[in-house]
């Protein structure tokens, strides 16, 4: 290629201005990330079921005192942009058909998501023993009588709030939400039992795939996936 005379190469362009690089948080060794080595996992050690297993894994975070296990990172796909989108939640039951987790289902941005796309995962991620927890599948939301059983053991202000909250809305200013919640109170007031709102309750995550993942040294976890093949599941280990 030719360049004019008075043409001066630039040469490689300098690469974007890192802001963080390489962290190694929590790491006795300066420079090189924590290493995993507190457990293993070998498929003789696993249930046939792999919602019995996490069951099982989760009473073991329980008593290794994990602080609050049953956190969850619940992702959605709107369509047909696809766009993904991800929130910290709880998972509040695991029965026979699956996970479930609460929220509101009509202004939200996760209610948005399921509305055109019923489909959904979830990650736990359980650092003290080093294990990760990953769900993936369709949803289906709870009746209101079901929910109503969960939305009872809630303490009086959280179920005046799901009443109270447009979730996700734009809001004016935070007397916007207090005034709301003013309004709730007074109209529940005396009333000890009050009806779960029709726009919140549970929705149901029913597994397609789970995985379960156990760190180890140098990356070279041990993981395995359940895939539901009809009314079976089919256990393989995935590379790292």
């Amino acid at each position: 290629m030719l360049y004019p005379k008075n043409h001066k190469s630039e040469g490689p362009k300098a690469s974007t201005p890192k802001l963080i690089f390489a962290p190694t948080g929590g790491s006795e060794e300066p420079g090189h990330a924590v290493q995993y080595v507190r457990d293993k996992l070998n498929l003789s050690d696993l249930s046939t079921s792999p919602l019995t297993q996490f069951h099982t894994w989760f009473e073991e975070a329980l008593s290794t005192k994990v602080y609050q296990p049953e956190t969850v990172t619940f992702a959605t796909a709107s369509l047909p942009s696809g766009k993904v989108s991800a929130r910290v939640v709880f998972m509040k039951e695991l029965d026979a058909k699956g996970f479930v987790i609460y929220s509101n289902w009509e202004t939200s941005r996760k209610a948005d998501d399921v509305r055109t796309n019923p489909y959904a995962a979830l990650t736990f991620w359980w650092r003290e023993m080093e294990r990760q927890v990953r769900v993936e599948g369709p949803v289906e939301r709870l009746t209101s009588e079901e929910s109503q059983v969960y939305y009872d053991t809630r303490i009086r202000g959280s179920r005046i709030g799901a009443w109270a909250s447009p979730q996700s809305s734009v809001l004016n200013g935070r007397e916007d939400l207090e005034e709301r919640v003013k309004e709730v109170e007074k109209r529940f007031e005396g009333q000890e039992k009050i009806p779960v709102p029709e726009f919140w309750g549970g929705l149901r995550v029913l597994p397609e795939v789970v995985e379960f993942w156990q760190g180890r040294e140098s990356r070279l976890h041990d993981r395995f996936r359940y895939s539901k093949e009809g009314d079976e599941w089919k256990v393989q280990r995935l590379s790292p």
